[in-house]
C-alpha cells in the first residue's frame, strides 16, 4: 500500500494531522476513524482503555467495553487496520494507524502491532514508571526489547515527554523535556531505531496568562526541532490550561497549530476546544480539523521563513533551556538514572528502583544465560527492509 498510494507528509513541509479515536467499542471506533480520515486526518490513534497498561497480559478478541479508550488486542488491531486500508484506497492516500506499547506488556503489544501492520506506537522509556508506577527496572528491560521489535517492523515510536508538563510547570521544567528526549533518542538508537523512527514528543503547555507565552512556546519548539533535525517530532496541544471557555480554547489551539507549522513539527495532535469540559463530540472534532487545516494550508512552508534573531529573546531562551538540560544530564550521569527518577527529576513524581508494579517479573541473569531471540535481534540490521515506512521529518 505504501508503494501504491501517496504517503501524506512526504516532501510537503506540512505536519501530519494526528487524531485520537477511542469510544471503548471497536465497532464504534471504526466508523469514527474512517470519518476522521475523510475530514483530513493523516494518523488515527486508538487510545487504550484506562488501566490496560497495568494488565500483565494482553486481552484477546474484538472488545466493546473499554473505559475512556478501547482495549489493545490483536483482533482490534486487525479490524482497525483493515478499516483504514479501505478508507485509504477510497481517499487515494495512505492513512496511518497508532496504538500504545507501554505498561506491563510492551514487548507483547509491540509484536502484535508489527504483525498487524501498525505504523506508529506510543513507546516511551519512562512514562510507565512516572505515571503508572511500574517498576523502573522492568520498564527499561521491556522498552528495549519492544523497541528492537519496532525497529524491525518499520514502526515509528512516539514518546511521552508532553506528560511531564501536565504535572510540572512548562517553563520551569522545559529542560527536563529535553533531557528525556535525549535519553529516548539514545535508548532508541541502542535498540536499533533510526532517527526517522523517533517521534519524540513535546507539548504546548505554558500557561497562556504568562507574558510572552507564545514566544516561549516558539523558543521551546524551535529548540527541539533543531536538536533533532531528522526525527518526526510529535507536538501535543494544550490540555492543562483548557477551561470551559470554548472560544478561548479554540483560539489557543489555533496558536498551537501556528507554532507547529512555524517550527516545522512533523506530527500535530489535534487539540479540542471542549477538552476541559467533556469527551469531545464528533462536531468538536470536525471544528478542530477545520482549524488545523486552515492554519496548515494558510501557513504551509512558513518554517522556511522563520529565522529567529541571533540576539533575540527566542534564541536566548533556547540557550538557557539547553544549558539547564546539559547541567541536569551531568547530574544524572553522576548520580545514575535510577536515582534521578527516584528523586522526582521527571514529572515531579518520585519512583524508587525497587518498588512499583511488575517488579516480581524482573529476574537477574544466571551464569550461562542464553536467549536466542536477543542474540538474533542484536546481530541483525533492523533497517534493511523497512526504509520506505519512515516518516520524513
Amino acid at each position: 500500500m505504501l508503494e501504491r498510494l501517496p504517503v501524506p507528509g512526504a516532501g510537503e513541509g506540512r505536519p501530519l494531522i494526528y487524531l485520537i479515536v477511542a469510544t471503548g467499542d471497536i465497532c464504534e471506533d471504526i466508523p469514527q476513524a474512517q470519518a476522521a480520515a475523510r475530514e483530513g486526518a493523516d494518523v488515527v490513534a486508538v487510545i487504550r482503555s484506562t488501566g490496560q497498561s497495568l494488565l500483565d497480559f494482553v486481552p484477546e478478541g474484538a472488545t466493546r467495553e473499554g473505559y475512556a479508550g478501547t482495549y489493545a488486542t490483536q483482533e482490534n488491531f486487525r479490524l482497525m487496520r483493515a478499516a483504514l486500508d479501505e478508507v485509504s484506497r477510497e481517499l487515494g492516500r495512505y492513512v496511518r494507524l497508532t496504538n500504545y506499547a507501554s505498561g506491563l506488556c510492551m514487548p507483547e503489544i509491540a509484536t502484535l502491532a508489527g504483525l498487524e501492520r501498525l505504523d506508529m506506537m506510543l513507546n516511551d522509556c519512562m512514562y510507565g514508571i512516572i505515571f503508572r508506577d511500574i517498576n523502573p527496572r522492568r520498564t527499561f528491560i521491556d522498552q528495549r526489547f519492544s523497541r528492537q521489535i519496532h525497529a524491525r517492523a518499520g514502526i515509528v515510536i512516539n514518546t511521552g515527554e508532553d506528560n511531564y508538563l501536565t504535572t510540572a510547570d512548562a517553563v520551569d521544567a522545559a529542560h527536563t523535556v529535553i533531557v528525556s528526549q535525549l535519553l529516548n533518542e539514545r535508548f532508541g538508537h541502542e535498540a536499533g531505531l533510526s532517527d526517522a523512527q523517533l517521534g519524540l514528543g513535546h507539548a504546548f503547555e505554558i500557561n497562556p496568562a504568562v507574558p510572552g507565552s507564545f514566544r516561549l512556546e516558539l523558543a521551546h519548539a524551535q529548540l527541539v526541532r533543531e536538536l533533532f533535525p531528522d526525527a518526526p517530532l510529535k507536538y501535543m496541544p494544550p490540555t492543562k490550561h483548557m477551561t470551559g471557555n470554548i472560544f478561548q480554547g479554540y483560539l489557543l489551539d489555533a496558536f498551537f497549530n501556528l507554532a507547529g507549522v512555524m517550527t516545522g513539527q512533523s506530527i500535530i495532535l489535534i487539540g479540542m476546544m471542549t477538552e476541559g469540559i467533556h469527551t469531545p463530540w464528533l462536531s468538536d472534532r470536525d471544528l478542530a480539523l477545520e482549524n488545523v487545516r486552515y492554519v496548515r494550508d494558510a501557513c504551509a512552508g512558513l518554517a522556511e521563513d522563520f529565522r529567529p534573531r541571533p540576539d533575540g529573546m527566542l534564541v536566548q531562551r533556547a540557550k538557557q533551556v539547553l544549558s539547564e538540560a546539559v547541567e541536569l544530564l551531568e547530574r544524572v550521569e553522576g548520580d545514575g538514572l535510577l536515582t534521578a527518577i527516584a528523586e522526582g527529576t521527571f514529572g515531579v513524581t518520585r519512583r524508587p528502583p525497587d518498588a512499583g508494579k511488575g517488579l516480581d517479573g524482573v529476574v537477574a541473569r544466571a551464569d550461562g544465560y542464553c536467549n536466542p531471540a536477543i542474540e538474533i535481534l542484536d546481530a541483525e540490521d533492523p533497517h534493511a527492509a523497512h526504509a520506505e515506512q519512515e516518516v520524513p521529518a
